[in-house]
């Protein structure tokens, strides 16, 4: 069972390690660069590419964990259909597309960046490769069924949950000398990841936040010492002002600044109401 592998042409893999380059370009201030990778994730990965439903067959089967086992396969089955759908010159015409705008515009050392799930993401390509024997594709689908049922297997999530966001919130803390909160550290790992889902959970989560802050701010108005200072009152509105624009405003990292502080300053101002 030693098919080669080419990972240019494995669509997943080309995904993490961009994603993986853009978390790095993040925690460095590469803004540049930054938006470079999400344009190119948004031009060649939109719901309208055939890149992109292949990547959803690859995410099926690596992302789902801890699965049943008849569950599993019968993603495993319907995975494999609905690859094999896909146009197979139009895939690797938008393939080669992807590959000559990462080399030109970014560099060809992105191919080189470590993802932590290769060895599946290998796995899934040679299944759908349609060139094994039978043997190999049972023997090669029931590694996949083992991760997709193993919970143990979500492990492999972890170095970009763990370290890379350890790494940015130590960055931030450098910068600000304060160690995060809850909410903080929840704002940022949304933010690290929101160019994966275009945005969709991050604008999920921030509705939810900003309305809790709002409403903390508003109610903040009636403790005794905001309330009888005319001043303090006047900027718990101005910073009720802002939050309300934001709703309306793409997240940027000023934005991501503002509402981190804001999160901070309503812990305090419910600090000292406490203590008082």
């Amino acid at each position: 069972m030693k098919n080669k592998h080419n990972k240019k042409r494995n669509i997943a893999f080309i995904y993490e390690a961009l994603i993986k380059e853009a978390t790095v370009t993040l925690l460095r201030g590469e803004s540049e660069k930054k938006i470079k990778i999400v344009n190119l994730i948004k031009k060649h990965f939109n719901s309208k590419s055939l890149l992109y439903q292949e990547l959803m067959c690859y995410r099926s089967l690596y992302k789902n964990q801890g699965l049943d086992r008849e569950t599993s396969e019968k993603i495993i089955k319907e995975a494999k259909i609905a690859q094999r759908l896909i146009d197979p010159h139009g895939l690797f015409k938008q393939q080669t597309e992807l590959i000559d705008d990462v080399n030109k515009e970014l560099s060809p050392t992105i191919f080189n960046n470590f993802v932590p799930n290769y060895k599946t993401l290998a796995t899934i390509a040679q299944i759908f490769s349609h060139k094994l024997s039978p043997k190999n594709t049972v023997i090669l689908e029931n590694q996949i069924l083992d991760n997709m049922i193993n919970k143990e297997d979500q492990r492999e999530d972890v170095p970009i949950d763990n370290i890379v966001i350890g790494k940015f919130i130590e960055k931030f803390n450098q910068k600000y000398s304060d160690d995060l909160l809850n909410e903080q550290k929840e704002l940022l790992a949304r933010y690290i990841s929101s160019f994966t889902d275009n945005a969709v959970e991050l604008k999920m989560f921030l509705n939810e936040e900003i309305t809790r802050l709002k409403s903390k701010l508003i109610e903040a108005k009636t403790i005794d010492e905001i309330k009888a200072d005319d001043s303090m009152t006047q900027k718990t509105d101005e910073i009720i002002e802002k939050l309300n624009s934001f709703s309306e405003a793409t997240v940027n990292d000023q934005v991501l600044t503002t509402i981190m502080k804001t999160q901070q300053l309503v812990k305090e101002i419910y600090d000292d109401a406490d203590s008082n």
